[in-house]
């Protein structure tokens, strides 16, 4: 259960993206370190910045980034308002509705781009978002993950991408 619902679905943003050697990607409200940490082992030469605005929770991620030897990762207890670095991208998992989480990460984006994905946002959502999309009056690119991954519980999850 663990590895399906946390690990696996973490790695459904690398389904959608290769993030390149050097580029630099805030997690937003890791809580455990997902999606974080399992893209930090698999993108060993991206940089990944995880926040979350709960210290206990950014005390074992940074534990677990130590106890994994990983190099790429850096964690601070912050609100993702609070966070004043420029970012290729910015990951979440379904910490608020869209129309809440954008204002928190618009200004945190390097205006190059060098991935074949433009700079953005790539979201792990799951249900029917079309009120939510709606609502927050992005432009989205939706992928769905159960058309990469056979189990029950990518049934309705998505990476809502947001291009900045």
């Amino acid at each position: 259960m663990l590895y399906e619902r946390h690990v696996l679905h973490s790695l459904g943003i690398a389904k959608i993206i290769s993030f390149l050697p050097g580029e630099k990607v805030l997690d937003v409200g890791t809580g455990g370190g997902f999606p974080g940490i399992p893209l930090a082992i698999l993108f060993p030469d991206t940089n990944f910045h995880l926040v979350d605005s709960i210290g206990k929770k950014i005390k074992v991620v940074q534990e677990v980034a130590n106890a994994l030897g990983l190099k790429n990762v850096t964690a601070t207890h912050q609100r993702a308002e609070q966070v004043n670095q420029k970012f290729d991208f910015v990951i979440s998992r379904a910490v608020t509705q869209l129309i809440d989480f954008y204002p928190w990460v618009m200004g945190k984006f390097n205006k190059q781009s060098h991935n074949k994905l433009s700079n953005g946002i790539l979201y792990l959502k799951g249900g029917d978002l079309s009120n939510e999309i709606a609502e927050s009056g992005l432009t989205v690119r939706q992928y769905h993950l159960k058309d990469y991954f056979e189990e029950d519980f990518f049934e309705t999850k998505q990476v809502v991408y947001v291009k900045i």
